[in-house]
């Protein structure tokens, strides 16, 4: 595998808000698990951490990644099970980081993201920080209708949104992640 920088993902379940802005935790998807991973090796990603709080999604979440780490399933479709490798389940975010800095020895940016213009980060200037530090970065993306607003002073920067040509401007986790990452690590 092929690191050009030390860069993770968290994938935060809680605290997101749902469309009426109430806070709640959300549901994993098999599809966050299986798209994600599968960007983060192409984008050479280190760890994908999925949070939830809730033990039945992290028990359904762990099934998926055993069904994916058995030797069957590495013969019928060894990207899938070799993406699957990069995930790690965690009940708190404060867990992810902690993991981050065990393995890197020192605390990573926090980068978080939002659809909503909660910072001003810019991509080319994050793309060449990390091409040029040694530190580690934990790229937090949110899931239903965003991160709540007090979470983000966990973060030490927050990337600028992405926006299309028009007003439009809800895409899914999976979407933005790949564009994120191929923004941010891309050649």
């Amino acid at each position: 595998m092929t690191y050009l920088a030390n860069v993770y993902l968290a994938l935060l379940h809680h605290p997101v808000y749902n469309k009426r802005q109430m806070i709640v935790s959300t549901c994993i998807t098999g599809f966050d698990l299986h798209d994600i991973a599968r960007a983060a090796v192409t984008y050479g990603v280190k760890k994908y951490y999925v949070v939830n709080p809730l033990p039945a999604q992290r028990a359904f979440a762990q099934r998926m990644l055993d069904f994916w780490s058995d030797e069957e399933s590495l013969e019928f479709n060894w990207t899938r099970a070799e993406a699957f490798k990069l995930i790690s389940i965690k009940e708190t975010f404060e867990q992810a980081v902690e993991d981050v800095t065990k393995k890197e020895g020192k605390k990573p940016i926090i980068v978080g993201t939002s659809a909503k213009p909660q910072g001003g980060a810019k991509f080319e200037d994050l793309k060449l920080e990390l091409r040029n530090s040694q530190d580690s970065y934990l790229i937090v993306l949110g899931t239903g209708w965003g991160i709540v607003d007090e979470y983000f002073s966990n973060f030490d920067l927050v990337l600028a949104p992405i926006v299309g040509p028009g007003d439009y401007n809800h895409l899914s986790v999976r979407s933005a992640c790949a564009i994120i990452l191929d923004r941010l690590l891309g050649r």
